[in-house]
Order: C-alpha cells, then sequence, then structure tokens
C-alpha cells in the first residue's frame, strides 16, 4: 500500500470507508516468450483486450477511485501498445506497476518511461536456466542493469523460492545489494493444473533446508540487505503458516486478458466481465467474495499476505514491508 500520509488516508478512504478496490491487477495479455515447466499462464493463450477496451477499463477504473494499476502475465512486453496502456494510466493520476521474466527488457526499456514500478522475476542465478530454460547472466541481468540506469522508482527482483534454487538464495540477496534494487520473496505455490511430476521435481521437499534459507533471509534482512518483506511475513513462509485473514479479494481487482473478473488469481472464480462495468461486478460480487476466502486454502503471495496484513493494521508489516 501507498506510504505517503495523503495517498494513504486515499488508500484508507477507497478501501475502508468506500469498501472499493486499491488495485486494479490486469493480465494485460495471454501469450509469454518463455514457457516455464511449473507456469499455468502460458497455456492459456486466448483472446486479449483491445487498447481501447484498455483505455475504457483504466477511465473506469480511475473514476471507480482505483489508485494502482499492475500490469502482469502473460509476459507484458510482448504488447507493442504497452507504452500508450502505460501512458494514459499516467495521465489519469494511477500509479504503474509491471511484473515481467525480463526476457525483453533491455529490448524495450525506453517504452518504459511512464511506468512508476518494474518487478523482474528472477528466481536464482546459477539455477535460473534449469528453472526457466534461459540464461540469467546473459538474457535477464542485462536487461535490469539497463533498467537501473533509466528509471528513477524503485526495481524489484521476485523470488520464488523452489527445491531448485536454495542454494543461490543468498547470493541472489547480495546482487541485489550490489546492483542497488530490492528483492522479494516468497514460496513457490503448486498450482493444481500442473503435473505432479513437475512439483516432485522442483518443489520444497527438504524442509529443513528450507527453513534454513528462510532464516538467513531474515538474517541478512535484519543486515540491512534490501529485502522488502516485513518479518511476520518472512516467518510466516518459513514455517508455513497461513493464519491471517485474506483481504485481496477487497484490496484488488483482477481482470483477465480477456476482460473477465476473477476474485483472485488462486481462486478463479468469475466474478463477472469488464463489459458489465467494474462497479456492477463489484457491488454484484459482494456476498462472493466473502465467501470465498472462508473457504479458500490461503495461497503465501506475498502482494496478497503483505497488503492483507497492511489492512488489518498489523504494527510490524506497516513498519518493515518496504516495496512501496
Amino acid at each position: 500500500m501507498p506510504r505517503s500520509p495523503f495517498t494513504a488516508a486515499k488508500a484508507f478512504w477507497q478501501t475502508r470507508i468506500k469498501k472499493r478496490p486499491l488495485v486494479l491487477s490486469h493480465a494485460i495479455n495471454s501469450r509469454c516468450n518463455m514457457k516455464c515447466e511449473f507456469c499455468e499462464y502460458w497455456k492459456q493463450s486466448g483472446p486479449e483486450m483491445t487498447l481501447q477496451e484498455i483505455t475504457r477499463l483504466l477511465d473506469e477504473a480511475k473514476d471507480f477511485g482505483i489508485m494502482i494499476y499492475n500490469a502482469w502475465t502473460a509476459e507484458p512486453l510482448l504488447r507493442e501498445d504497452l507504452p500508450q496502456i502505460l501512458q494514459h494510466a499516467r495521465e489519469l493520476g494511477i500509479v504503474t506497476f509491471l511484473i515481467t521474466n525480463g526476457l525483453l527488457l533491455e529490448k524495450r526499456v525506453e517504452d518504459l518511461t511512464d511506468l512508476d514500478y518494474l518487478s523482474v522475476s528472477v528466481d536464482g542465478i546459477n539455477s535460473y536456466k534449469e528453472i526457466r530454460g534461459v540464461d540469467f547472466k546473459t538474457k535477464i541481468l542485462p536487461g535490469i542493469i539497463k533498467a537501473k540506469r533509466s528509471m528513477k522508482n524503485p526495481i524489484l527482483m521476485n523470488c520464488v523460492i523452489s527445491g531448485r534454487n536454495l542454494d543461490d538464495i543468498e547470493e541472489l540477496i547480495r546482487l541485489a545489494a550490489e546492483l542497488e534494487v530490492t528483492i522479494a520473496f516468497e514460496p513457490m505455490y503448486e498450482f493444481s493444473g500442473i503435473e505432479k511430476s513437475i512439483w516432485k521435481d522442483i518443489g520444497v521437499r527438504d524442509t529443513d533446508k528450507y527453513r534454513r534459507t528462510v532464516d538467513r533471509i531474515i538474517e541478512m534482512k535484519k543486515e540491512g540487505y534490501p529485502i522488502i518483506n516485513s518479518y511476520t511475513y518472512l516467518k510466516m513462509i518459513r514455517d508455513m503458516s497461513t493464519y491471517f485473514k485474506c483481504h485481496a479479494g477487497e484490496l484488488i481487482l483482477n481482470v483477465t486478458a480477456d476482460g473477465t473478473i476473477e476474485h483472485c488469481r488462486v481462486e478463479k472464480e468469475p466474478l463477472g466481465n469488464v463489459k458489465d462495468g467494474l462497479q456492477n461486478v463489484w457491488e454484484r460480487s459482494k456476498k462472493k467474495r466473502k465467501q470465498i476466502p472462508e473457504n479458500c486454502h490461503k495461497c503465501l503471495f506475498f502482494g496478497y499476505v503483505e497488503n492483507s496484513l497492511l489492512y488489518d493494521m498489523n504494527l510490524e508489516v506497516m513498519r518493515h514491508y518496504k516495496w512501496m
């Protein structure tokens, strides 16, 4: 959530008083230039909203009080009209985020001049090729370095902890410090649509080593390394504890590439379509949005958990969660 007193007050008014979402999380396209075996998004290629439809969506989001536009999945940098989309959001006064795998970042960094915050998925250094199929140092790192030189606002490296990258974590944190970027961690979520043999291969099976790795992340945060996660969250993922109240469905409006509005990226319960109007879908789905988190198994995606804890005024998270 936003940090300045003014934007924090606006966020409080939007979410607590008006009971409306703060973030528009938009799967801006359905195509990807990676075929990661543990990911389901690239397998769902299909219709995408046009530039005109997206600008209308952003206009409506602004009128609805939404403050943040998060463009992600499958790979946003594959959209040629991305600069126009980001520019339109910025002209509306909406804060812009983008999540990318980084493969096209070096080539397209000049197209991100209207972007506020950039997140690059980086799951390791030496283990990156094994996990994602390309070499990190030659294909991804140059784009991060170029973006760092070009962008004024923070760049985040987001690392999903798996069974393959536990030996890479400390080196990755040191790289983030060297590059003067921030880094976030979250555990791998084993989506049901992926074959069990893949999870058996890539999932965390050495739980003792996993716990020691997360403890080292906590230690390095205390040492001053640029880790944005709160201590509360890091201890939760270390212990695989899901004892929190999820507010993702209250804070985030999730829109798929074809315009379907879903509850969240895990519980993909359709709530409506952007063509029905954001306010109409939001008000009509109130009962469903309340029921879903009561029955879900709770994921540990850091954006969902940290912001849910912020919503519940967790003081430690308010102090130590450093994304915005």
